[in-house]
């Protein structure tokens, strides 16, 4: 039985999903935030980590990286398939990642691929609060959001990119990337699913101070 509302279906036919995952190249699924990517060795948190492949590429890269996957057999078959000294693995979920917050870490990259759609409005709400407060200063949030039609089985929502970057600007995060892209599976680019790449960078006690400053220089008495 699925524990997680938002992982429903990928319990099933695990073997495909590994194989669709791993047959796509790091550097073409990301692309359009490459230039984003903090310099190694960083700190990195993968939620919703999926077959493992991102988080073994980022600990290849010289990175440590926790690795966030709440959905039972594709957590263990990303241990399987790409255990490494530098990633630590853990079952935890959105919204509220309490077991991720419970460790005290922040992190230089924070990456939700394919993961953000899965949540509804009022779980995204709530998860943007404690996405923000996992980031380093000057922590980069990097997500994507799917356009098209939803597999069967799968819990999926319209999200539109203005929703996600006024959560992100409420905050304190500031807009890097906003990329809309083909998908780079073929079945799916036939079906006419596309993607939003954003990326966000958290602002720092400064940065707010100044605009606190700016706002109260500019405002009427």
């Amino acid at each position: 039985m699925t524990r997680v509302a938002g992982t429903q279906g990928y319990d099933q036919d695990v073997a495909a999903f590994f194989e669709r995952s791993e047959n796509v190249a790091f550097a073409d699924k990301h692309a359009a935030v490459l230039s984003v990517h903090p310099a190694p060795p960083a700190r990195i948190l993968d939620i919703g980590a999926g077959s493992g492949r991102d988080a073994a590429d980022f600990a290849n890269l010289g990175h440590t990286v926790l690795a966030v996957e709440p959905t039972p057999a594709l957590l263990a078959g990303a241990i399987a398939h790409h255990d490494h000294p530098a990633i630590t693995w853990l079952d935890d979920s959105l919204p509220d990642l309490s077991a991720v917050l419970a460790r005290g870490e922040t992190f230089d990259l924070v990456l939700l691929s394919a993961v953000w759609m899965h949540l509804d409005e009022d779980e995204r709400r709530r998860a943007m609060p404690n996405l923000s407060a996992l980031l380093a200063e000057r922590g980069v949030l990097i997500l994507s959001l799917r356009h098209g039609p939803v597999p069967p089985g799968r819990r999926m929502f319209a999200v539109a990119a203005t929703e996600t970057i006024a959560l992100a600007q409420a905050a304190d995060l500031r807009i890097l990337v906003h990329e809309t892209q083909d998908s780079i599976q073929p079945a799916n680019r036939l079906a006419g699913v596309t993607w939003t790449i954003l990326a966000f960078q958290a602002e720092n006690a400064a940065d707010r101070t100044r605009q606190a400053a700016t706002f109260t220089a500019l405002s009427p008495l």
